[in-house]
């Protein structure tokens, strides 16, 4: 079978309690990576929902002849989303069970808890005017309570709103260190269990992205051209995290996952503002060291910690300005290692669509009042902004990949012409050698560059530039730079690229490039590289498609390649150098010669080149000789395609050569078992979308729920990758639905004691 790849970037919306249910669905993802991995490591199949998605795998495989890996590689939440988000993420890379998480939500996430203990009613009598009020939102006839809390829990939710509109009003009710506790307690937990091993395969890097607000803001300079500068306040952060896809996994320390999961689900009003400082209370209350702190805050509080103000800064809700992160997530695609067939997904959870988080009495299309007004356009028009810009972000980026692959396809005789051409047809009668594939490839880039003509002057300025972005980005995270230090090391290096005469006409002409700018390029193009190698990779799994050949012969060709690949990835991590690199890159702006011969030399191109024509020599004359033809024309040719597209693509390349497609998961798009969405499901939308934390039963209803859509959204997804015309029948389609629904009821009923009656009448409507 050909290998092919689901690979998942996870968005989770904000949705105050509802991150319960989206928790639901997250647990199901993960079940998923789970059954995935155990499919191709070729281990029995386990009991619950897995042993479903293990069978449809299978389904999958024997109607396609392919074994497909689902997986995530991509995390970005924010607030509720966010912490759902970061745990998931350590559940992936470290191969830890999600159950930690999954009591705190069901154990802990309830107001009796969550109250800060200063906040609480003192006696019965504190706001004793406030019961009356209480009293009548719970027991009026045909209310909220009335009508919406099975009448074993009206008991309980009464009585926990009583307390809670009696806490002391203007300040947060929600304790900041009691939460930090509790996720302190879910790591610490997750920490102690077994693990499986990460989810991932190694070398596939792994990114989470968390968003939060900065409440007073940090200043940003613009460049203008009159004035030359200007600062601004920024309000929006992004917390990164990534693995890098390197054995061990390590995501964060548990205090620098804590504090993106704190930070971001800072609710206004519900929590008081994340900071550090309160971080450190609490872990040094509990005796848990931070040795990483210093160098964790210097990277996602550069200007705060600079400024001195790191630990006093005041982070709130992720939210507010971003509840739908795509941004972070897009950009991630950028650094996907493309290995082998990929069907990328973008898979966003919205756990109510078109229910606004905070409702304030709207009145159809009536005029909004004086209150209405200026709480929407502060909290509602912000934080419910549609996706609209981010999908249209995604699709752009897919058009752009089909019109790069119509283009390569449309060239292909032209360049396979040419090349026959060149060297003579001779050349494929010959079996490869590292000699004669290191004298090939550097005849074909020269022939390519005289081939192109006037197209290759603007093409070589680009490369020219890319490089240089690269190295500048490169030196600017060794070095610890914010944007403002790497755009003047930039133009240090620009600066010693024009007194080397790099950048002039001649230099990078319709004749081709002069011997200072091929060796330049020799020593410092590493995505030259690692495109063509990708490229390579590309034309491999086109010949696995067409089943020809023989698979064992190319899956050493494969494994050749990454391996060559992997020498090249690692050399674009900052965790490859030492701390002598990065002294000369903290440097670079005063000296920037000095800073390329560094690089040059730690980097040692010459010699990776050498290991690469070795290893790929062997396997392309391993191919029987159709199909190494068709690869030496990739590698050969590759200078050809690259000229035409690496403009195109806006001197970016692409690791990922499919179109991107977008999955959304929500109570409205999970049918199979109850119709009416959010509202005929699930219990955590009432109270302004705080309505879980006020009962036991609401929670355990929203988790279920949570677990039995994303299972059902989850099997639609992994069915959507089979081809057209070779689709399971519908009725095999429900019956398999019908085992996963089962198999979470028979997992999830000793744990849920308090929502009896709903298993019986799920168990009824599956039939």
């Amino acid at each position: 079978m050909r290998e092919k790849e689901l690979r998942l970037a996870l968005v989770c919306y904000g949705g105050i309690s509802l991150a319960i249910y989206m928790h639901g669905i997250t647990k199901e993802i993960w079940r998923l990576a789970r059954a995935s991995r155990a499919f191709h490591d070729e281990l029995a199949p386990t009991d619950t929902s897995q042993r479903v998605y293990r069978e449809l795998l299978d389904a999958i495989g024997r109607k396609c002849n392919v074994k497909l890996r689902a997986m995530v590689d991509i995390v970005a939440g924010a607030s509720a989303g966010g912490i759902n988000g970061v745990f998931l993420a350590e559940a992936i890379a470290s191969g830890k069970s999600l159950d930690p998480l999954t009591d705190l939500w069901l154990d802990k996430a309830d107001v009796d808890v969550l109250l800060a203990p200063d906040k609480r009613p003192i006696s019965r009598f504190t706001k004793f005017w406030a019961v009356p009020i209480a009293w009548f939102v719970a027991r009026r006839r045909g209310g909220t309570i009335a009508t919406t809390v099975d009448p074993e829990a009206q008991d309980e939710v009464s009585a926990k709103l009583s307390r809670f509109v009696r806490a002391k009003w203007f300040q947060p009710p929600f304790g900041g260190k009691g939460f930090t506790n509790l996720i302190l307690d879910a790591f610490e937990a997750m920490d102690t269990l077994p693990a499986t091993g990460p989810l991932l395969p190694d070398g596939q890097p792994l990114d989470l992205f968390v968003t939060v607000t900065d409440f007073h803001g940090h200043p940003q300079r613009l460049h203008l051209n009159t004035p030359p500068e200007i600062v601004e306040t920024e309000h929006r952060l992004t917390l990164p995290f990534t693995d890098h896809g390197m054995v061990p996994r390590r995501l964060g320390s548990i205090p620098e996952l804590t504090f993106a999961a704190r930070a971001t689900a800072s609710f206004p009003g519900a929590f008081p503002p994340f900071t550090v400082g309160e971080l450190d209370a609490v872990l040094e209350k509990r005796g848990i060291a931070w040795p990483g702190r210093t160098a964790f805050l210097r990277r996602v509080l550069p200007r705060h910690y600079a400024a001195g103000t790191a630990e006093t800064t005041a982070l709130i809700d992720g939210s507010v300005l971003a509840n739908a992160p795509f941004g972070p997530a897009v950009d991630a695609l950028r650094d996907r290692p493309a290995h082998r067939e990929v069907d990328r997904r973008f898979v966003y959870i919205d756990p109510k669509p078109g229910i606004r988080s905070i409702g304030l009495g709207d009145d159809g299309d009536a005029a909004p009042g004086f209150f209405r007004a200026i709480f929407g356009a502060l909290s509602d028009i912000p934080r419910e902004q549609p996706i609209r810009d981010n999908l249209e972000a995604i699709e752009d980026h897919s058009r752009r990949i089909m019109r790069m692959r119509r283009i390569v396809e449309a060239i292909r005789p032209q360049v396979e012409g040419a090349i026959e051409q060149d060297f003579g047809r001779t050349l494929f009668l010959n079996r490869p050698t590292p000699q004669r594939l290191a004298a090939w490839r550097a005849k074909a880039q020269n022939f390519a560059a005289k081939e192109a003509g006037y197209a290759y002057a603007s093409y070589g300025q680009l490369k020219l530039s890319v490089v240089v972005d690269e190295i500048a980005a490169l030196l600017g995270g060794l070095a610890g730079h914010d944007a403002a230090r790497d755009r003047t090391t930039r133009r240090a290096l620009w600066k010693e690229i024009g007194a080397r005469r790099l950048n002039t006409p001649d230099a990078l002409s319709n004749t081709g490039a002069s011997d200072a700018a091929i060796a330049f390029f020799r020593e410092h193009d590493l995505l030259f590289r690692t495109r063509r190698l990708r490229f390579v990779l590309r034309s491999l799994h086109q010949i696995e498609e067409q089943g020809q050949c023989d698979p064992e012969a190319l899956n050493v060709a494969r494994d050749a390649i990454y391996d060559t690949l992997g020498d090249y990835l690692d050399r674009e991590r900052p965790e490859f150098y030492d701390e002598a690199m990065a002294e000369i890159a903290r440097n670079a702006t005063a000296a920037p010669a000095v800073a390329l011969e560094a690089l040059s030399a730690a980097r040692d191109l010459k010699t990776v080149d050498t290991r690469a024509e070795e290893l790929l020599a062997t396997a392309f004359a391993a191919l029987p000789k159709p199909e190494r033809r068709t690869m030496l024309f990739a590698y050969l040719g590759f200078p050809f395609y690259d000229i035409a597209t690496l403009p195109l693509l806006q001197g970016e390349g692409l690791d990922e050569f499919d179109p991107v497609k977008v999955d959304r998961i929500a109570p409205e798009d999970a049918q199979s078992i109850r119709e009416g969405g959010a509202e005929a499901t699930l219990k955590g939308i009432e109270f302004n979308s705080f309505g879980a934390f006020f009962s036991r039963a609401y929670r355990e209803n929203d988790y279920l729920w949570g677990r039995l859509h994303g299972a059902d959204r989850l099997i639609d997804i992994l069915l959507s990758t089979i081809p057209d015309g070779k689709e399971m029948p519908d009725v095999d389609v429900q019956a398999l639905k019908k085992r996963a629904f089962r198999a979470v009821l028979e997992e999830e009923r000793p744990r849920l004691t308090h929502i009896a009656a709903l298993f019986g009448e799920i168990e009824a409507e599956i039939g």
